[in-house]
């Protein structure tokens, strides 16, 4: 039958991997300590919860596109708070089913390859979501590499003239998964007065915003000019709601306008009930520096481990992830499968692009009484 040749182009899901590897060791009766997946296990804050509730009704007709007018409020109202953004709920916030599913999609709002721009620019290592939905879009696809030299920050200066006449999208993930880097404001701002000389859509994913250990990172929303940029955010990290989906797109108002135009082709706005408990979750600081605080404690006991043992913390001050450098050596995978023999499974750098290579990626997901546990492992493997 018909299949898509970019479909059946695409690798298996990296993760999918790590969830085999782990599958078969629990199979054999051996304990497994998970820091593959960056799926959050705090507990969902009751609030949330009791708002999830309270919004099903006996009958609940299709969400709108648009959302509801008291989450853009929300919304707005947080941006305000925490980045002096002055956000129009009506011009510039559009919810979304998570982050995901809009980050995939976005290259089909914006790209325009008869008119010569085809291509779309994202960074490796890292999430492949932006690359993965830019293919699915009929773009063409460029890595810009993630060097520990430069930071883990894109090296701009090596792009090629010829590149930038042809982008659609540029990608930015800050802080960034996996490395930890945080993109200045300085950066962001370079890099969005580049997307309005070039023409092209600065596009920034900051779904790691709030899990930070140092200072609040920035936001491409404290710019003083957001034409050709929106940015991408979502409660999953921030508040351990991986399962709601539920996020946000802000920005350039003819971008936002462009995904009112074209999400309700789609049908991706998040329910109504995950709206009414997204509202008190965007409302809340409590909740989200107790989980702060968690992953904080946890990080610390990692890095105390790791460091003891010579390995290289080489990652930045946010996100729910450690960036390690192997020893010398080994590869990333053989690294992982040296500590999956020993019960502690982590991701090598190499599954999240080639520039990963050399480095293992651990999420903070297991509690801490688990973490404890893994760094007693730790002590006798390294």
């Amino acid at each position: 039958m018909p299949l898509s040749p970019t479909l059946r182009a695409q690798a298996t899901y990296p993760f999918v991997r790590l969830n085999q590897a782990a599958a078969e060791r629990r199979a054999r009766g051996l304990e497994v300590i998970d820091f593959g997946m960056g799926d959050p296990r705090e507990p969902t804050d009751p609030a949330i919860l009791q708002a999830l509730r309270d919004g099903v009704r006996e009958r609940m007709g299709y969400p709108a596109a648009p959302g509801l007018p008291e989450l853009r409020d929300a919304i707005t109202a947080w941006a305000g708070r925490r980045f002096g953004a002055s956000l129009d709920p009506e011009l510039n916030v559009i919810p979304t089913l998570g982050s995901k599913e809009a980050i995939f999609s976005f290259a089909q709002v914006v790209l325009d390859v008869p008119g010569g721009r085809d291509t779309v620019i994202v960074t490796e290592p890292g999430y492949p979501v932006p690359g993965r939905g830019a293919a699915f879009a009929g773009a063409r696809v460029l890595e810009l590499p993630l060097h520990e030299r430069s930071g883990f920050l894109p090296e701009l200066d090596g792009v090629a003239d010829d590149v930038w006449r042809r982008a659609a999208l540029v990608w930015l993930n800050s802080p960034n998964n996996p490395t930890g880097a945080i993109a200045s404001l300085p950066f962001l701002d370079r890099l969005a007065g580049l997307a309005r000389e070039r023409g092209f859509v600065l596009a920034s994913d900051e779904a790691y915003s709030e899990l930070w250990f140092d200072e609040p990172p920035p936001s491409a929303l404290q710019l003083a000019d957001w034409t050709n940029v929106i940015v991408f955010n979502t409660l999953s990290k921030r508040s351990s709601m991986t399962g709601f989906r539920s996020g946000f797109a802000a920005g350039d108002p003819e971008l936002i306008a462009a995904l009112r135009h074209y999400r309700p082709n789609v049908g991706t706005a998040p329910q109504e009930f995950v709206q009414r408990a997204s509202i008190v979750a965007w409302g809340d600081e409590a909740h989200v520096e107790r989980a702060r605080d968690a992953y904080g404690r946890k990080r610390s006991l990692l890095l105390d481990v790791l460091g003891r043992k010579g390995l290289r913390d080489v990652g930045g001050p946010a996100t729910m992830y450690l960036w390690i450098a192997v020893p010398a050596g080994e590869t990333s995978e053989q690294h992982a499968a040296r500590l999956l023999e020993h019960g502690v499974l982590v991701a090598p750098g190499s599954y999240l692009g080639p520039s990963g290579e050399g480095y293992v990626r651990y999420a903070l997901v297991p509690t801490e009484e688990k973490c404890s546990r893994a760094v007693a492992i730790l002590e006798d493997a390294l």
